[in-house]
C-alpha cells in the first residue's frame, strides 16, 4: 500500500511542482495514516477497503492525541488529495473522502453533551441486556469509567487489571510522558466495574495471561478503534442528536466538573494536562483536596 504513497508524492512533486517542504509535509502525514491502518484489529490489505468510518477514526485518533485543529485539517487536507489521485488513477472506485469534513483550523470550543445525553449512553449497554450478559457489562464499565475520570481514549484502553483499585474506588492511569495520575471513582463506576470483573470480563478472558483490563471478543486488549465504534453504536441505538465521541465524554466530564465548583488546577490534575494554558506550568494538588473535589462537584458522586 505504501508504493501507491510514493507513487503519489512523484506526482506531486513532478507533475504538479509542489515544493519540496509542501512533499515533506504530504510524505509525514500520510504515512502516518499508513501507520495508524496498521494498528487495527485488522489491518486494511488495499486503498479500496478504506471507508469513511476508518477515516473518521483517523481523525479521532489525531483528536486523541491532542493535536491542533490545523493540524488535524492539513493531514486530512493531504488524505483527501491522495485518495483524489488513487480514484483519478483507478485504484479506488469510490472516494471515501468525498463528503469527509474536515475540521476548522479555527479554534472551537469543545463539544460536551448534556447531562441528560451522558445518562441515556451510560444506560445504553445494558438497557436491553440481561444483567449478566458480558458486552453489556464490559461497555457499561467503559462508559461510566470514561465518565468518571475523564480518561483519554489511549489512557483508558491502556489500563490493566491491577491498575484498578475497587477498595479504594481509585484508578491508575499512565499518561503523555508516564506521568502516572491516581483518578477518583464514583461508586457507579466502581459498581460498574465489580461486575465486569466479576462475571464480563471472564468470558471475555482466554489467556490468563493478558492482564489487560478491557478486551475484545478474540480476549486481546481492546482497541481506540473498537472503543470508537462501540460508543457510535450506543449512540445511533438510542438517538442521542449531540455529537458523541470518546473524547466528547472528555470534555463532558471537563465542563459538568468545572459547573459543579471544581477549580482549574484540580481539573487540569484529572485531566492530565501539563499545562493550564500555554504559559501555565503543571500544578499538582494533594490527594485528598482533589477526592474533596471530586466527590462535591460530580454528578455521579452521590451516595445512592
Amino acid at each position: 500500500m505504501r508504493e501507491q504513497i510514493e507513487a503519489f508524492l512523484t506526482y506531486i512533486s513532478v507533475e504538479k511542482g509542489y515544493s519540496d517542504n509542501t512533499s515533506a509535509a504530504y510524505r509525514n502525514d500520510l504515512h502516518q495514516f499508513a501507520d495508524f491502518l496498521e494498528t487495527l484489529d485488522s489491518p486494511p490489505t488495499s486503498w479500496s477497503e478504506i471507508d469513511k468510518d476508518t477515516l473518521i477514526s483517523f481523525m479521532l485518533d489525531l483528536q486523541e492525541r491532542e493535536y491542533s485543529s490545523a493540524t488535524v485539517a492539513r493531514k486530512v487536507a493531504a488524505t483527501k488529495s491522495f485518495f483524489g489521485f488513487l480514484a483519478s488513477d483507478g485504484v479506488v472506485e469510490e472516494d471515501p473522502t468525498a463528503d469527509l469534513d474536515s475540521p476548522k483550523a479555527k479554534k472551537r470550543l469543545p463539544k460536551t453533551l448534556s447531562r441528560r445525553a451522558v445518562e441515556r449512553l451510560l444506560e445504553a449497554p445494558m438497557e436491553k441486556r440481561s444483567p449478566d450478559d458480558h458486552k453489556g457489562l464490559r461497555d457499561r464499565a467503559m462508559l461510566e469509567l470514561l465518565y468518571a475520570t475523564g480518561m483519554r481514549v489511549s489512557e483508558l484502553v491502556s489500563l490493566n487489571i491491577d491498575d484498578v483499585t475497587l477498595a479504594g474506588a481509585s484508578v491508575r492511569c499512565v499518561g503523555k510522558g508516564d506521568k502516572e495520575r491516581i483518578l477518583p471513582l464514583y461508586h457507579e463506576a466502581v459498581a460498574a466495574l465489580e461486575a465486569y470483573l466479576e462475571t464480563g470480563r471472564p468470558q471475555y478472558a482466554k489467556d490468563p495471561e493478558v492482564k489487560a483490563l478491557f478486551l475484545n471478543p478474540r480476549g486481546t486488549r481492546l482497541t481506540r478503534q473498537g472503543l470508537w465504534l462501540i460508543i457510535k453504536g450506543y449512540v445511533e441505538e438510542t438517538g442521542i442528536s449531540e455529537e458523541a465521541t470518546p473524547h466528547t465524554l472528555r470534555h463532558s466530564f471537563a465542563t459538568h466538573l468545572l459547573d459543579g465548583g471544581a477549580g482549574l488546577r484540580e481539573l487540569q490534575h484529572l485531566l492530565g494536562h501539563s499545562n493550564i494554558s500555554t504559559t501555565q506550568v503543571y500544578t499538582h494538588v494533594s490527594g485528598d483536596r482533589l477526592r474533596e473535589t471530586y466527590d462535591e462537584a460530580h454528578p455521579r458522586a452521590k451516595e445512592p
